[in-house]
């Protein structure tokens, strides 16, 4: 029950720190006065340092496990984290910089914007059951009933793998991306930025830009069948993870987690809303913050198929 506890109090923070840090902040506007005056940061701060505070608690907990003569790991990541602070080479991780640099980057960066991503396919299939229906039947002549989905799968899985796709076309983790600086003045179609300008990317604007996409805001994973574009920063349209230099060093991880879970969860249980809500009722608005939240949680339940 405490561990349970304990993960929803985490998502709490994680959310609250993601929509506070995606409110627009008056004081930006004047940097060198460094005003709050709306109490963005300060609520941030108090945030974080409840979050150092979990982290602290799990790091104390398995520190003492470790100690243990009995004690058996289980080489997950906190574990291998921890073993790399006892080796006592030059790098040696401290207890700050696990928390503060991995923790944080690796459950806040890469956990929660996926599990967003989750959250938004499975609410986009279960409001279009036909989709659904497809993508069942493409797991259950590929994989078979009673088979798990596999990584060697995904390949073998394209209806899946637009599903992927078209939900982050419609739903971009990080809607406007992360800021980028310009290096240089630049002129783009006779609108000049300055050198030091700091810049988004309506990354959400895009994918859904009628311009480009035929009838964009329809939920249609057949408009990636047979199509080269993907999600790995070549094509500008659909950019979730941004693209060269700087795009999102955990694409790959994503990009793995998301298919396999996606299709596990589809291929093995049916879902029904909770509530008997109808899928035609289902409320699809989407939270202003940080990166892209459903206004209101998904709320689902599995049926044994």
């Amino acid at each position: 029950m405490q561990v349970v506890q304990a993960n929803l109090e985490f998502r709490e923070i994680v959310r609250g720190i993601m929509e506070e840090l995606g409110k627009p902040n008056f004081g930006d506007n004047f940097p060198i006065a460094n005003l709050d005056l709306q109490g963005i940061r300060r609520r941030v701060a108090i945030l974080f340092r409840k979050m150092m505070d979990l982290f602290d608690k799990m790091l104390n907990e398995r520190m003492e496990l470790r100690r243990m003569n009995d004690y058996i790991s289980i080489d997950d990541f906190l574990d291998i984290l921890l073993q790399l602070s006892h080796q006592g080479n030059s790098e040696k991780l401290d207890r700050n910089l696990i928390k503060h640099l991995i923790l944080v980057d690796s459950v806040v960066g890469a956990i929660e914007t996926t599990t967003s991503t989750l959250e938004w396919a499975m609410a986009e299939l279960l409001q279009n059951p036909k989709v659904l229906q497809e993508a069942r039947g493409e797991l259950k002549q590929i994989i078979g009933e009673g088979n798990l989905v596999e990584e060697s799968n995904i390949t073998c899985l394209p209806y899946l793998q637009a599903i992927v796709k078209e939900t982050m076309r419609l739903h971009p983790s990080f809607p406007l991306l992360l800021p980028k600086k310009a290096e240089a003045d630049i002129e783009i179609h006779s609108f000049v930025i300055p050198k030091g300008t700091q810049l988004l990317i309506n990354a959400w604007a895009i994918g859904r830009d009628p311009k480009f996409w035929e009838v964009p805001d329809l939920f249609r994973p057949e408009r990636f069948i047979r199509s080269e574009m993907d999600v790995k920063g070549r094509d500008f349209g659909l950019i979730p993870f941004g693209g060269g230099r700087r795009i999102c060093p955990g694409l790959p991880l994503a990009i793995r987690m998301l298919h396999l879970m996606l299709g596990g969860l589809i291929h093995s249980f049916d879902w029904k809303l909770e509530n008997n809500i109808t899928p035609e009722s289902l409320d699809m608005k989407d939270k202003y913050g940080l990166f892209l939240q459903k206004a209101q949680p998904l709320r689902i339940i599995p049926i044994s198929n």
